[in-house]
């Protein structure tokens, strides 16, 4: 056996001793009697398990739940809230610092929550954990209410079934939004100095707050406030994806005033197993296939759709032309009709002698149609990096998005992207269009008429080796492309030293001479390479403009299908 061997082993060995997960411990304890007696395969999984761990970064901690140091686990999780205690105990100036901790109903997610609020009670932390399972949302809306240090959620959001996550905000300067550079790297520091200990050794106590059920109602009640002209005349379908979504938000629709749902009563409870749903993201083909059935069914105008941790929001709207009978609408198209309906608030509120003010955000990869907007409206825009840790901070918010099918519409309530709130401002504006007589789909054209019309497409490029994303990543730099789709490239903005107001990031932005972008970036929590490319029309009728917008995007995402090939 040689070395590499022996040291994995006696990595493998050490972390069985301090495990406290039985399931997690058995498995490991097989793996090492299976790589013992000489199993190349088990010892190999040994080494992905124990060559690295997960990266603590800006989304946090996310990954499979298994044993070992590079996947999600009691051991790990524990090492998390530790380092995070002492983060929050060094930054303290003399006050007790607080944290408030939420979970969903994934797999192990209320234990590696009452592990991270005895971890916090145990190093002298005020730790409050949500009553129960419920969505990101309330958390991050928990995290300003209560006036804590920081926020925990435990989620890995609409990964596949057997992941887990760990999601940190912070308060005071922050105002709940989640962790940014240098936050990152200071926890990450802490957790790894936790880290070279076994956990056994960390003290725990039960002396933990349970939050009171007014946190939830605090929440329900300024949610519920987002809608302006409610209508109960909007039918509609529901689904939670199998996630927590549900309960918060009838609860939330009710007080709102909006009729309620038609479910998809196969995915309204939370099951950690997602049974229905290859992937339970609502981006994904097949997803929404259920929600299209009851749809169909019940003859509805709409259907809405929550990840299971009911952060995202999905949009599907009667379509003749598709086999379902409805089309789900792209983030940038719901992100635009928000964008608009932020703008048009913003103006009714405005003071008689003033114009509207604020900022209208999204991140550098959505759709520029926001942009149009704040300017066809006299706002502040501002795009940010990807995720909403960048666009909650954008200067003097009223309003941000991300085509990811994330939407922060209420920012002095909840600093995080919010799929419930969500919900509330998409059907508070179906019912102000119903209430004229007009659908979705009229206002997507109405929109394309006033401001162009924008189209966009993705390309995701999955890789097993990580290795071919940063040769792809230095491919484009040492050789820029001089056209893409036939169209030349007017210049290409490197943003990996940072551009104007833009930290530093992996990421190539590709303007086209006819105005048109390509974005090119790692993704941050999958092995993959993506590509996004918007082009626009502002020329002829709402249908002239679609037809050369689209084909436009096309003929974009062929030439850079050419250039990764």
């Amino acid at each position: 056996m040689n070395g590499a061997q022996t040291d994995v082993l006696e990595a493998a060995r050490a972390w069985l001793a301090q495990d406290p997960d039985p399931e997690t411990r058995a498995e490991l304890d097989s793996l090492v009697i299976a790589a013992e007696s000489g199993s190349t395969v088990a010892l190999d999984d040994l080494h992905a398990r124990f060559d690295a761990r997960l990266a603590f970064g800006t989304a946090g901690l996310r990954g499979e739940i298994a044993a070992g140091p590079n996947r999600m686990n009691r051991v790990l999780v524990a090492q998390a809230a530790a380092g995070l205690a002492a983060y929050l105990l060094t930054h303290a100036e003399g006050a007790t610092p607080s944290v408030v901790i939420g979970y969903d109903g994934r797999k192990n997610s209320a234990i590696f929550a009452q592990d991270t609020a005895e971890l916090m009670a145990g190093a002298g932390v005020r730790a409050v954990l949500l009553p129960r399972l419920l969505p990101t949302p309330v958390l991050a809306f928990a995290v300003r209410h209560l006036g804590v240090s920081a926020g925990v959620m435990v989620t890995a959001s609409h990964n596949p079934p057997n992941d887990n996550g760990y999601k940190v905000y912070l308060g005071g300067d922050d105002a709940g939004s989640q962790i940014v550079p240098p936050a990152d790297a200071d926890i990450a520091a802490q957790i790894l100095r936790v880290a070279a200990a076994p956990i056994t050794g960390l003290p725990r106590s039960d002396a933990y707050e349970i939050a009171p059920e007014s946190v939830v109602d605090a929440y329900v009640e300024a949610t519920a406030a987002i809608a302006r002209t409610p209508s109960p005349a909007v039918s509609y379908v529901y689904t939670a994806m199998h996630g927590v979504g549900w309960e918060t938000a009838a609860r939330v629709l009710e007080r709102a005033g909006f009729s309620s749902p038609v479910v998809v009563a196969e995915q309204i409870e939370p099951d950690p197993r997602f049974p229905t749903v290859a992937f339970p993201n609502p981006e994904e083909p097949g997803a929404l296939d259920l929600s299209f059935a009851t749809a169909r069914k019940a003859g509805v105008e709409l259907i809405v759709a929550n990840d299971p941790d009911a952060d995202r929001l999905a949009v599907a709207i009667p379509d003749p032309a598709s086999a379902d009978g409805y089309r789900r609408l792209s983030g940038n198209e719901v992100g635009a009709l928000l964008g608009w309906r932020a703008a048009e608030l913003a103006e009714a509120d405005a003071s008689a002698d003033g114009g509207p003010n604020g900022t209208l955000a999204c991140s550098i990869v959505s759709s520029p149609a926001l942009k149009t907007v704040a300017a066809a409206y006299g706002l502040d825009f501002q795009d940010t990096l990807t995720g909403f840790k960048w666009v909650s901070r954008a200067t003097g918010l009223i309003y941000g998005f991300e085509e990811a099918l994330g939407y922060l519409v209420d920012p002095d309530v909840v600093r995080d992207k919010d799929g419930i709130s969500a919900v509330v401002a998409f059907l508070d504006l179906a019912s102000s269009l119903a209430a004229d007589g007009l659908t979705v789909a009229d206002q997507l054209d109405r929109f394309s008429e006033r401001f162009g019309h924008f189209a966009s497409d993705q390309i995701s490029l999955r890789v097993t080796d990580l290795a071919d994303i940063d040769r792809i990543m230095a491919s484009l730099r040492s050789t820029p492309p001089a056209a893409v789709g036939g169209v030349t490239v007017s210049r290409i903005d490197d943003l990996k030293d940072g551009f104007d107001a833009l930290p530093p990031s992996d990421v190539l932005r590709i303007w086209l001479a006819d105005g048109s972008r390509v974005m090119v970036r790692p993704s941050g929590t999958e092995p993959k390479l993506k590509v996004y490319i918007d082009a626009s029309s502002d020329q002829g009728s709402a249908g002239e403009r679609r037809a050369a917008a689209e084909t436009r995007v096309r003929e974009l995402a062929d030439g850079m299908r050419g250039l990764l090939a």
